[in-house]
């Protein structure tokens, strides 16, 4: 069974920065496009960030863009997000999620087939 497990969340001020990890066990990352998501109280989960297998190849949120880095260390198993000049508004559960097998990145949830357990990410003004 793969599993993902989010951690680096907490609190900071405005302007300040975070790395996320994601951490996966049961199948080798290096198999897998991977995403971040995001989902603030009362809102749908979206799309931040997403890369391919090899790394690659990047996708982001225009709302992070120039702010967060996705990246991955295969030989770690594991899926980063660093996200700098964070605002308030980044406020959410940040998840990772992995794709199918062999497959491309995506933006929608829907295409994701595990997800993390989440990490809160608060951003005070």
């Amino acid at each position: 069974q793969v599993q993902l497990v989010e951690s680096g969340g907490g609190l900071v001020q405005a302007g300040g920065s975070l790395r996320l990890s994601c951490a996966v066990s049961g199948r080798a990352v290096s198999n897998y496009a991977m995403g971040w998501f995001h989902q603030a109280p009362g809102k749908e989960r979206e799309f931040v960030a997403a890369i391919s297998r090899s790394g690659g190849i990047t996708n982001y949120a225009d709302s992070v863009k120039g702010r967060f880095t996705i990246s991955r260390d295969n030989a770690k198993n594991t899926v980063y997000l660093q996200m700098n000049s964070l605002t308030p508004e980044d406020t959410a559960v940040y998840y990772c999620a992995k794709r199918p097998g062999g497959l491309g990145i995506r933006v929608r949830p829907r295409e994701y087939d595990h997800w993390g357990q989440g990490t809160q990410v608060t951003v005070s003004s």
